[in-house]
């Protein structure tokens, strides 16, 4: 029920524990996805930071040329450090969260929302698509995160 701590052993059975268990899965697997979306630019594009990653193009001199950065595979990275910077916040923030005994369809709302905003975040990076579009699904996914902080803060410390 809404404001009172969640026992351990109760987890499972608590629906806004399962809620954050399921939308903090599904954030953590894109974030998962965009390795492989690197690894897939990387070897399309033939751009490698390490030598050992161009013995299959070559040898000696002629690999060289393929130890280079390249735009796409760095707006991917870019992006994949952009979701680093957000969805850790989000995972540990959002435990905190679910722990302090939110309403379920508040923390819906909360989880959704940002899982959404996360999502829409790496089409308009990857594709990409034009501003404010990414920066306003940035600054939506950062203010769910502060919303529920600021739960747990005003539930804990009784602000």
């Amino acid at each position: 029920e809404g404001g009172e701590m969640a026992k351990s052993t109760q987890l499972i059975d608590n629906e806004v524990f399962r809620a954050y268990a399921t939308y903090t899965a599904i954030v953590l697997l894109k974030m998962m996805l965009m390795s492989l979306i690197t690894a897939y630019f990387r070897i399309t594009r033939k751009a490698f930071v390490n030598p050992e990653d161009t013995a299959s193009f070559g040898k000696g001199e002629s690999a060289k040329k393929f130890l280079r950065t390249d735009p796409d595979v760095e707006r991917v990275r870019r992006g994949h450090l952009n979701d680093l910077e957000n969805i850790v916040p989000f995972v540990g923030i959002g435990l905190l969260y679910a722990l302090s005994g939110p309403e379920l369809s508040t923390a819906l709302l909360h989880f959704r929302i940002f899982v959404g905003a996360r999502i829409f975040h790496t089409f308009a990076y990857l594709i990409p698509l034009p501003q404010p579009g990414r920066g306003l699904s940035w600054a939506v996914g950062y203010s769910v995160t502060f919303s529920m902080a600021y739960r747990v803060l005003k539930t804990a410390w009784l602000l």
